[in-house]
């Protein structure tokens, strides 16, 4: 019996280790507190104002919403902004960002709009450091080239912004070279109940990699908020907690007793009601 209840103390141990977020030298996180960020831009993907487009990026600045977006490369190494792997959703073709070089995506407008996908910075250029930006690295190939040339295009900036991302390696390299970034481990319950997961994505639904990235926050999806291990940084360990993506006033309002920031689309809460903010 004292075998079986040493083992499970064990056990029990190695896994708060494993999901430990950054405890120690944590850069101050309080400019990116109290505001709601519009997930890939205050966008219409119906309108003008297409999702990570310039336009969606302004009216995000000029509505007081701070700014999610997704950055990755191109065949020629430029950073862009664009969500997808592929353009297929977004500008109708099957094929990949990556097989292009920035100047051959130019031909391909978003959803139909004069709207092309845009450089991080010509995007940065737009905000201007007005409003906070939550940085998402879409890490296509698993290389961390993208951190570094992401990194490369905001130096200099003097805005306030953080990272996040789906892969640990991602969240990582910035824990190497950029301490003092706050950098956020992406994460969701990735299966419908009864279907299969692979050990990889078991291994980030359920943060086992904190140990390795040491991340400042977590952001994930806010439909598996009863996740153990992501309940576990936000209340034991005191992590802050993203939720990612809020579609309607009845799920900010569920999400806010659970969470710390939040993503929203789709509609417009109101920013003055965002708690927490620096000013």
């Amino acid at each position: 019996m004292l075998e079986a209840i040493y083992v499970i103390g064990v056990v029990l141990v190695l896994y708060l280790v494993a999901i430990m977020p950054r405890m120690f030298c944590k850069p101050d996180d309080s400019a990116l507190r109290g505001w709601y960020y519009a997930h890939r831009g205050l966008h219409d993907n119906g309108s003008t104002a297409p999702e990570n487009s310039l336009p969606a990026f302004r009216l995000a600045v000029e509505n007081g919403y701070g700014i999610e977006l997704d950055v990755q490369l191109t065949k020629d190494k430029k950073v862009v902004v664009f969500h997808d792997n592929t353009l297929k959703r977004v500008c109708g073709i099957d094929a990949k960002v990556n097989s292009f070089t920035y100047e051959e995506l130019l031909q391909f407008p978003l959803f139909g709009t004069e709207e092309r996908i845009p450089l991080f910075s010509q995007v940065l250029q737009v905000i201007g450091g007005k409003v906070p930006i939550i940085m998402e690295i879409k890490m296509v190939d698993s290389k961390t080239t993208v951190c570094r040339l992401a990194d490369e295009v905001l130096q200099g900036y003097n805005g306030v912004y953080c990272m996040e991302s789906f892969h640990p390696l991602a969240v990582y390299w910035y824990k190497r070279h950029r301490p003092e970034v706050i950098r956020g481990q992406l994460s969701a319950v990735f299966c419908r109940e009864g279907e299969q997961t692979t050990f990889s994505m078991e291994i980030v639904q359920n943060l086992l990699t904190n140990f390795l990235a040491k991340p400042d926050f977590v952001a994930y999806s806010h439909k598996g908020a009863g996740n153990p291990a992501r309940q576990i940084c936000r209340y034991l360990y005191r992590n802050l907690s993203v939720a990612w993506t809020i579609r309607s006033e009845q799920e900010l309002k569920e999400a806010e007793k659970k969470f710390d920031l939040f993503i929203f689309e789709g509609f417009r809460p109101d920013p003055n009601s965002a708690s927490g903010r620096s000013l």
